[in-house]
């Protein structure tokens, strides 16, 4: 059940949000990224800290990992997003950025109820 004192914000249904989309809602003037990610959900700020960029508008990917000296494999499909302007990669589940300098997005806890998505801007992490 959904906490009372909670600030929740209904986003959609969940069926309307598949795996691999996202949705950027309005909440309280803050433009808000909700993502699904592989049947999870998870909401951020759309607003790369580098250069104000809309985050949540870039491409939803996976990054290049170095398994072994010239040897690259790709790696976490669907979890990263790469900011449009200037390519910096976030985490979706954590907004960290994957190299420095070392920067991080807001997130916000994500409920589901009744078959409806719920952001909380309380549950900030």
């Amino acid at each position: 059940m959904l906490d009372a004192v909670s600030q929740l914000h209904d986003v959609c249904a969940v069926d309307e949000l598949s795996p691999g989309q996202t949705k950027i809602i309005e909440v309280n003037g803050r433009s808000i990224g909700v993502f699904n990610v592989k049947g999870t959900f998870y909401a951020m700020n759309n607003l790369c800290p580098h250069a104000g960029a809309p985050l949540c508008l870039g491409r939803v990917t996976g990054t290049p990992v170095a398994d072994n000296p010239y040897s690259v494999s790709w790696d976490r499909e669907g979890e990263i997003v790469r900011c449009p302007w200037h390519s910096w990669e976030f985490d979706i589940a954590t907004g960290k950025t994957l190299a420095g300098p070392r920067k991080s997005v807001r997130t916000y806890a994500v409920h589901q109820e009744n078959g409806r998505l719920y952001i909380d801007l309380r549950g900030a992490r």
